[in-house]
């Protein structure tokens, strides 16, 4: 008897219906085909183990088990469930009268029959409802991550046993229920790491208040106990909540990675990604032998923080020159390409010699300016090019420490920021792809970063006197874009510019000690 029963397959962030044909006829066999990895090749201990627990087995004739389309690779134990599924139902061990062909089914069998999580639930759920797919059944650790996806009944399980039942008894599986709305209205808005308590440094708030209102890319540079790693943890904080689309997107991807265990269903908050200076090329922007989403795609809508800048290898900061301008990163393998989503804000901080000081004389540790050259020579000039601020952080002394009052809260800030994005929403209402200032590319900068004759004047200058490049140019005005923004002004006005040109201090001649 032949019979057919669909899982999912995900490449990319985007998944791929897997059809699974079983046949049965006369003979002894087990014969799987279709492109099987290792681990779908050894389903059939797991499965016949799984169904003798509840009392089912593989019929001993001979099986053909065909993963269809079979030129495509399907790879981990997530197709345990339709493959076993597919031997009761063409062994007709289980009752023909549901429709096979509405359902998905997925799930990784433990030898007691326990289903256990997968990864990529969410991209499969979207794919079978743009299929024409009724109902979807997985592991009940998924069940509220699918159950988003609305026009999509979702059934989870805790085992093969409840699956049998749900066909052969009519004991039905509870259908999981999840609203998106609902869980964004109840969403814990409450502060962990907020910029009240860090005392002084208004300075650098201001910084990080433009940063988040334009999403721009911000490296600070400063001594030990600065308060660099302090300020960088509190963004996430003031930047302005995601929307719904922002939410699904991420959690897509943090789903294909398997990172939405303690998710409930959907993120509610943007990530904030800071990977150790030993990660290597492949874990930062993903890939692999099977690709997987890397660090910059996790932190997709949201924050990666690269502390100590200078202690990652060189190759290992190379690799993020493309996705930063592209806010994408392509995966190449030699039989097909991968695509993730990468637009992120970078945050990176590092110590401004060997030493960690600024190049002074009464600094604890001074070091020789060919010494700090070395250093700095480990970040690459069209990597910086790409921070569109370069902040100086500088020590609080112990009065501000010791009395100063409180600082600014980060729901104050984020009230501004929000109010400036809101702007841009408006501003670039008509752009797919382009939603806040840092996102633009050269038409929309020429179009809504127009300066007059002496704001003209006051750039070319700055670009004489600092050598800018032209990507330094356009990241120029996409900040001074994102000031007018906080002030409400239609126009890019002097001290906009001004304070812009004011936040390229890597940029300047004799910056660090006369170098």
């Amino acid at each position: 008897m032949l019979t057919k029963v669909f899982g999912s397959a995900v490449f990319g962030i985007d998944a791929t219906t897997i059809t699974i044909e079983v046949h049965v006829d006369n003979g002894i066999g087990y014969h799987l085909v279709g492109l099987p990895d290792n681990a779908i090749k050894e389903s059939n201990y797991r499965i016949a183990a799984a169904l003798l627990t509840h009392n089912f087995k593989i019929p001993g004739k001979k099986l053909t088990l065909n993963m269809a389309p079979a030129d495509l690779r399907k790879e981990g134990a997530a197709y345990d469930l339709p493959l076993a599924m597919g031997i009761l139902l063409a062994s007709e061990q289980i009752a023909q009268e549901f429709d096979p062909e509405a359902y998905i089914m997925m799930g990784e069998l433990s030898l007691d029959g326990t289903l256990q999580p997968i990864r990529g639930a969410l991209p499969m759920a979207i794919k079978a409802r743009e299929e024409g797919f009724k109902r979807m059944i997985l592991p009940a650790q998924n069940a509220e991550e699918a159950a988003i996806v609305r026009g999509l009944e979702v059934y989870g399980a805790q085992s093969i046993g409840e699956v049998i039942d749900h066909f052969n008894k009519g004991t039905a599986l509870k259908q999981v229920l999840v609203d998106p709305n609902l869980l964004f209205a109840k969403q814990n808005d409450t502060i962990s790491m907020d910029f009240a308590d860090i005392k002084g440094q208004e300075s650098i708030k201001r910084c990080m208040e433009v940063a988040a209102a334009g999403g721009h890319n911000i490296l600070l540079i400063g001594p030990p106990g600065s308060g660099k790693t302090m300020i960088a943890k509190r963004l996430p904080s003031i930047l302005p909540p995601m929307t719904l689309d922002e939410a699904l997107e991420t959690t897509k991807i943090h789903s294909v990675a398997g990172r939405t265990k303690e998710a409930k269903g959907i993120l509610t908050q943007r990530p904030f990604r800071s990977p150790h200076h030993t990660i290597s090329d492949v874990a930062l922007v993903g890939g692999g032998t099977y690709p997987q989403p890397g660090e910059i795609s996790l932190a997709h809508n949201g924050v990666l923080f690269l502390d100590e800048l200078p202690e990652f290898k060189r190759a290992v900061l190379e690799v993020l020159r493309q996705p930063l301008e592209d806010r994408e990163v392509c995966i190449s393998r030699a039989r097909f390409n991968v695509t993730y989503p990468a637009s992120f804000m970078m945050v990176a901080s590092m110590n401004p010699s060997p030493g960690g000081y600024f190049n002074e004389p009464d600094a604890p540790v001074v070091n020789s300016p060919q010494e700090i050259q070395r250093y700095l020579g480990r970040i690459s000039g069209p990597l910086l090019d790409r921070m569109d601020m370069h902040i100086e952080v500088n020590p609080v002394g112990f009065d501000k420490l010791s009395d100063a009052p409180a600082g600014t809260s980060s729901a104050t800030i984020r009230a501004r920021v929000i109010k400036a994005r809101a702007i841009q929403e408006q501003r670039f209402k008509d752009q797919e792809t382009v939603h806040y200032n840092a996102q633009m590319q050269s038409k929309a900068i020429r179009k809504y970063c127009t300066l007059d004759q002496a704001s003209k004047e006051l750039l070319k200058q700055a670009m004489d006197r600092l050598g800018l490049s032209a990507r330094a140019y356009d990241r120029i005005l996409k900040v001074a874009r994102t000031m007018a923004d906080l002030d409400g002004a239609s126009q890019i006005k002097e001290e906009h510019l001004l304070e812009a040109i004011q936040y390229r201090n890597l940029d300047r001649p004799g910056w660090m000690g006369g170098l």
